[in-house]
This record gives C-alpha cells, structure tokens and sequence, in this order.
C-alpha cells in the first residue's frame, strides 16, 4: 500500500507539472494562431518566428519534466533565424503537433485528475459548511445529485463518496500520467537522424565537464595537503628537532616542544583524514546513503531536515556525488543564505536519483559568485546529470540535481 499511494503521489506531482506545461502550450498554440491569422495581413509573417521561438521553449520546459521523470530527451539546437528554414525544420514541425496536442489533451488529462483528490476533500468536509450554501447548492451538494441533503445527518452521508475518490486517485494517477506523458515522449524526442548526432555533441561536452571537474579536485587536495598536512609536518619536524636539542643541553626542558610536537602531528593527522574524507565518504561504505545524509544533516549547524527515500542503492559514485552536493549545498546555507531552516529531499525515480535542496534564507544565490555551485554543477554534469537552481531575491532557494543511476 505504501508503495501504491508513492506511486499515487508521484502520478499526481507529474500530472500537475504536465497540467502546467499544458497551460503553456495552450498559451504557445493562441499566440501561434493569431500569428498565423495575421499573416493575411503580412503582419503575421514578422510574429510567426517569435511564436515558433514560444512554442520551442514551452517544448523545452516538457523535455525537461519528462527527463526527471524518465529517460532522458534531449533539447535540439536553437530555431533557424529564417522563418522558411525553421518551418522546414522535422523537429520544429513535431513541436507543433505536441503542442496543439498537450494543449488540449494534456491540460484535460490534469484536470480530470487533480478534480478527483479536491473532490474527495470537498466529500469529506462537506458536512462543516453545507449550510452556508443556497439551498438549492446544499440540496445537491458535491453529490452530483445522487442524493438530497438538507440536513446535517444528510450531508454527513456526503464524506461516503470521499473514499471512493482517494481510491481512484491512487488507482488510476500513474497511469493517466503515463498517458499524459506520452505524446510528449513520442514528438520531442529527437529524430533518428539528429539523436546521434546531438548525443555525441552532449556526450562530449560532459567529457569536458569532467575533465574540468577532475582537475578541480586535484587542485583541491593538492592545495588541502600543502596548505594543511605539510605545514603541519614541518612543524613537527621542527619542534621534534629543537626537542632533541633540548635534550643534549637540559633534558627537562624538552618536554613542551615534545608536546606542541604531539598536538601538531594530531592536528596533521586530523587534517589527512578530513581530506581522505573528502575524496571518497568511508560511511557510504559502510552506510545507506540515507544514513550519510542524515549524518551531515546532524553536523549542520542549522535545523536541517533530511526525506530520502531510496529502495535501491545506486552506484557508489553517483552516490558519492550526492553526498558532495548536499554537504557542498548545506555549507553555502550555512555561510551565505541567513536561513533558519534547510531540507533535503532525495528519491530514486526508475534509473534517475533526483536530489532537492531548499532554504528559506534570503536567496540570491548566483553560481558566478564564487559561492561553491559552479563546482556542484561540474559535478553534475560529469556524471551527465541536470542541475538546476531557483533563488529570487529574498528567498527560498531551491537548488535542483537528477543523476542518472541505472535501473
């Protein structure tokens, strides 16, 4: 049961992000009409680039919420600048089928279906406010007239039918955003001859990524142990040399750079272990990744709440990425969002792990800053991942990762 109401929940996230892309193409396809009515005038033939350009990017943002769902769709190159290229364009032409298609049908399939769970709450509450209704309202009430209320015992006979409703929400929310999803997955998909051609150009810009992010850490440690464990060891070294000094002239005053030598080869050690760390969590090893996070979460110095919900464990470096990009997430809070509050979300949709940091500080969050997410998102990209980020001004942030993990 717990697994049919998440898949239930899931359904119905994807239905209302596919309802609110649908508003968008209804939008796209009006502005493509009226461009395309106009042009008996010639007034439409300088808006129709501008409306196909609409329609490209409403047929972005649905490739986009198809590949956090599913398989991944890749987005084509940009539109032609010249009108007669662009509509001689197969992908630009797919588009427009969708578009008239996800207008209508998937804005239908979204509504049927979120009226069912309002439906259900309508049922069940009915009894509290009947009676502030007309009385030709209350007579009916949300029964669709399959029986009269006019009094309380009447309209408590109402919240009968709210079960019948949760039922089919659960029953039918997967499937119907099976459907809904589909055209979306059958047009935008690139097209045989293009599908190869735009992943090796993907596929090569993620090597890139991860060189650049392979480098980066490299630097990273490298600059961890010389400006960390090496000067430490010097001052070891230093200190255990003028100990032995010590000891050829007065044995009883070896003993405090004896000490500060302890301390500094502690620290050192402490030192190396953080950075061994940092290269690869032990408590994925030994731990859930679950279990990681909630570690970090506990270490955060601001209430931090940790949702993971992973049937399966992933491969251990898509795993490891996770991890650095929470703890890399929680330590930008921590230092420059002023938040009160932080929470990690984390699931496993089919062969995607999709990971969801959010803050309720004062946003602005920008990745040219220096601020640490410029290196999130090399990692993202080199395990050929989506990285997204959402910080208005005065908050909250919401800083977005899907990583592909295999089935």
């Amino acid at each position: 049961m717990g697994a049919r109401a998440r898949a239930a929940l899931d359904g119905l996230e994807h239905l209302v992000g596919g309802l609110g892309t649908g508003i968008l193409a209804g939008v796209a396809l009006v502005a493509l009409v009226v461009s395309a009515l106009a042009c008996v005038v010639g007034v439409g033939f300088l808006l129709l680039p501008a409306a196909l350009r609409g329609v490209r990017a409403v047929a972005n943002r649905e490739r986009g919420r198809l590949s956090r769902w599913g398989p991944e769709i890749i987005h084509p190159e940009p539109l032609p600048a010249r009108l007669r290229d662009a509509l001689a364009d197969r992908t630009a032409r797919r588009e427009l089928g969708w578009v008239a298609i996800h207008a209508t049908y998937g804005t239908m399939l979204g509504l049927l279906m979120i009226s069912l769970p309002v439906d259900a709450v309508q049922d069940a509450t009915f009894a509290l406010w009947w009676w502030v209704l007309p009385p030709e309202e209350a007579a009916t009430g949300a029964t669709m007239g399959l029986w009269i209320v006019r009094d309380t015992a009447s309209a408590l006979g109402v919240a009968l039918l709210a079960p019948v409703w949760i039922v089919l929400t659960v029953t039918l929310a997967p499937g119907m955003a099976r459907l809904q999803a589909w055209p979306g997955r059958r047009l935008l998909a690139p097209v045989s001859d293009t599908d190869l051609t735009l992943r090796v150009a993907q596929l090569t810009a993620t090597r890139a990524a991860a060189l650049d992010a392979h480098a980066s850490e490299l630097r990273r440690i490298e600059r961890s142990l010389h400006d960390g464990t090496q000067n430490r060891l010097v001052a070891v070294n230093v200190l255990v040399g003028a100990a032995l000094r010590a000891l050829a002239r007065d044995p009883s005053t070896a003993r405090e750079p004896l000490e500060r030598a302890q301390g500094a080869a502690e620290q050192a050690l402490s030192e190396l272990r953080g950075v061994v760390r940092s290269i690869l969590p032990p408590v994925l090893s030994d731990r859930s990744l679950a279990d990681a996070l909630t570690g970090l979460a506990a270490a955060c110095p601001l209430p931090c709440r940790i949702d993971a919900d992973i049937a399966t464990r992933a491969a251990m470096s898509v795993e490891a990425t996770a991890y650095f990009v929470v703890a890399e997430a929680l330590t930008n809070i921590t230092r420059h969002s002023h938040a009160g509050h932080a929470a990690v979300t984390v699931r496993r949709h089919h062969d995607r792990l999709d990971i969801q940091v959010t803050d309720d500080g004062r946003g602005g969050a920008d990745e040219r800053s220096g601020s640490g997410i410029a290196g999130i998102r090399r990692r993202v990209e080199a395990h050929d991942g989506m990285f997204s980020l959402h910080s208005p001004p005065g908050g909250p942030t919401m800083l977005s990762v899907s990583l592909p993990c295999g089935v």
